[in-house]
């Protein structure tokens, strides 16, 4: 489409979404391999402030970023998918969504003007003070994705501010993540009770069985059932010779 002008890839004023991240073993030769087959690089490992960490575009311009695993990490894939970044208004209430759905806090940064909050699913449990050095190298020892909730100190206290979800017109580009759970109307019904509503409620429209809950920024949470949701067709087991 020649008229298609593309999607919205956030990190413009009062965006909420902001990235992706890929934890690999060496960043410097991961990005130098990624450069030359065409990648280009908001920031490469060596500029800025912070060496040792990358940002590269997408074809759409969503910002990638590559992050260096923990030294004690023995996994073998190339990369792993490893975060993914969305701005909060309050931290607290987000944080306490999150949970309802399973997360735990892994990880807090807090910095003059900002904080980051690293959550988990499918971990045993959180640190007792994730706050400590040991705390951020372990999300890197991580394989699963984190969401990484960056908040920017004084939006709390503004009644008027608002994020952009990635989903209004002119605004388009992010749209969801999503949650596997065992039961999607028990999940629902544990953040039902928080007051941020769904987009879609398990039984409606056509598909039935899984939701879109609203987080309290307004991004849309998928909820679904772990292996896929039941729409009647019939498994056909290839027959063995």
């Amino acid at each position: 489409d020649d008229n298609f002008k593309g999607y919205h890839p956030g990190n413009q004023e009062s965006d909420g979404f902001g990235h992706i991240a890929f934890n690999c073993n060496d960043v410097y030769a991961s990005c130098e391999e990624l450069e030359k087959g065409g990648i280009h690089f908001k920031k490469k490992p060596d500029e800025g402030r912070m060496k040792g960490l990358a940002f590269a575009y997408d074809p759409d311009k969503y910002w990638v970023e590559v992050v260096r695993r923990s030294e004690d990490c023995k996994f073998t894939n190339k990369y792993n998918f490893s975060q993914t970044m969305l701005r909060v208004k309050d931290p607290e209430k987000s944080i306490a969504f999150y949970k309802k759905l399973g997360m735990k806090v892994m990880c807090a940064r807090h910095f003059n003007d900002f904080s980051l909050y690293f959550l988990a699913s499918n971990v045993d449990c959180a640190p007792e003070d994730p706050t400590d050095s040991e705390a951020a190298a372990g999300v890197k020892e991580l394989f699963q994705p984190v969401l990484e909730l960056t908040h920017n100190h004084g939006t709390e206290k503004d009644d008027e501010f608002k994020h952009f979800n990635g989903n209004e017109d002119g605004k388009q580009g992010f749209g969801h993540i999503g949650f596997l759970v065992d039961d999607v109307y028990d999940a629902c019904d544990a953040i039902r009770e928080q007051g941020y509503g769904f987009r879609k409620e398990p039984d409606g429209g056509s598909m039935k069985g899984l939701a879109f809950a609203y987080d309290p920024d307004g991004y849309s949470v998928e909820i679904i059932k772990r292996g896929g949701i039941e729409f009647g067709d019939e498994k056909v087991v290839p027959k063995k010779d």
